[in-house]
């Protein structure tokens, strides 16, 4: 068994983390929203939003590939379908809102042309047929079984939308 050492230390609103390699976080906040910063780990600052004495909350890592997504590690097996209607919703209003590249995919097929293309390789072709219609990304996120299966999809999802914008960015739009 391990030892560990974690040492925190209170300086006014700032919580200092030290662990055996020195300072390891700087957090701000306290029961019901806090922020944490990492001077010493990996990772990128979290910010935590939860109601104090039920065991609930929401956590987000900034800085990673899936910028915004929930990361909660606290919620039952009951709440899985609410946290991927969560993340549906998120990923609705991030990916496809108005003014977003992912609403000019939507809206012009470009999805579906990209997929109709005989160069496209399959495993191209898998990753953008995730997003290809908004039923194909609810069909798609819904299917999970875990949650942190639905966090995958969801991360599956966003780099779906980064190839295909990607891939479209020579493409005319068509007149329908």
């Amino acid at each position: 068994m391990a030892f560990r050492f974690r040492r925190s230390s209170r300086l006014g609103p700032l919580h200092l983390h030290f662990s055996q390699n020195g300072l390891s976080s700087i957090s701000l906040g306290g029961r019901g929203a806090s922020l944490n910063i990492p001077m010493n780990r990996a990772g990128g600052t979290r910010t935590t939003v939860g109601v104090p004495g039920t065991g609930l909350s929401w956590s987000w890592e900034q800085g990673r590939d899936a910028e915004g997504l929930p990361n909660s590690r606290r919620l039952r097996p009951g709440q899985l379908e609410s946290f991927k209607q969560a993340l549906l919703g998120l990923l609705h209003r991030q990916l496809f809102g108005s003014g977003t590249p992912g609403e000019r995919l939507w809206q012009e097929g470009a999805v579906s042309r990209l997929l109709a293309d005989p160069s496209l390789g399959a495993r191209q072709r898998t990753l953008l047929s995730t997003v290809e219609t908004p039923q194909a990304l609810e069909a798609y996120l819904l299917q999970a079984q875990s949650q942190d299966e639905a966090k995958r999809r969801a991360r599956r999802c966003v780099a779906a939308v980064q190839a295909a914008v990607q891939a479209t960015t020579g493409l005319a739009p068509t007149s329908n």
